[in-house]
């Protein structure tokens, strides 16, 4: 018999309840309003996601990689696995809470992943990250990853979005070294997107982790 959710931590947000959820030792449910965004034992897509990405610019000299959103920290362990020991990897999370389970609670589903010394937080938006590096002056990523709830979808605004519009991914492409990567996670394929990222200067290509269920969405982009 299947043991019972439990209800380990909430916070209030202005999109709803955030909830963290345990069941045994090793399965957790992310949700906001009721509603899934992440579950510990589907985590084949973020896992391809920050491989794919991070695999692309392994062999610099000290690659510099930013991940928008912590989730449970599966796309942060993967790119960990394989980046070298030389890498720095930023992550930009918005709620201190989701960095707060993935340091206690949640840790051991990747290895404390956030405790490498290769890892930085920073609360903030990742659009705003963006934005700083892509500025006169900026530091530039050799890649970067956006694994948010949802990603892109059919009624994204293709042009104000601030993460998959056009203006966003044209700062983006200005964010990044040349020849760097852009990874991104999306719930769905959205075919409009692929366009939107070639637009900006991207080559892409979209991969859909696994066989079989809920197939999500890995976009594979490389500049110029």
């Amino acid at each position: 018999m299947a043991q019972p959710w439990q209800t380990i931590d909430t916070v209030d947000t202005p999109e709803g309840l955030l909830e963290l959820r345990q069941r045994g030792e090793k399965d957790f449910l992310v949700m906001i309003n009721g509603r899934v965004l992440m579950n510990s034992s589907s985590s084949r897509s973020e896992i391809a996601l920050g491989k794919l990405a991070c695999l692309l610019v392994a062999g610099r000299d000290r690659p510099r990689v930013l991940i928008g959103g912590m989730g449970l920290g599966f796309s942060l362990r993967a790119a960990l696995d394989s980046l070298p020991e030389a890498a720095q990897v930023i992550v930009a999370e918005i709620n201190p809470a989701v960095v707060r389970w993935c340091r206690g609670p949640a840790a051991g589903l990747t290895r404390h992943a956030v405790e490498d010394p290769r890892v930085t937080v920073v609360i903030d938006d990742v659009a705003v990250v963006i934005t700083k590096a892509a500025q006169a002056g900026g530091n530039r990523f050799d890649a970067i990853i956006i694994d948010l709830f949802e990603g892109p979808h059919a009624t994204t605004d293709a042009r104000h979005d601030p993460v998959y519009g056009q203006r966003a991914l044209n700062r983006t492409a200005d964010a990044l070294a040349s020849g760097g990567a852009f990874a991104v996670w999306g719930e769905h394929v959205d075919r409009a997107f692929p366009k939107r990222l070639t637009a900006a200067g991207f080559s892409v290509t979209i991969r859909r982790p696994g066989r079989g269920g809920l197939r999500h969405a890995v976009y594979v982009a490389k500049k110029g």
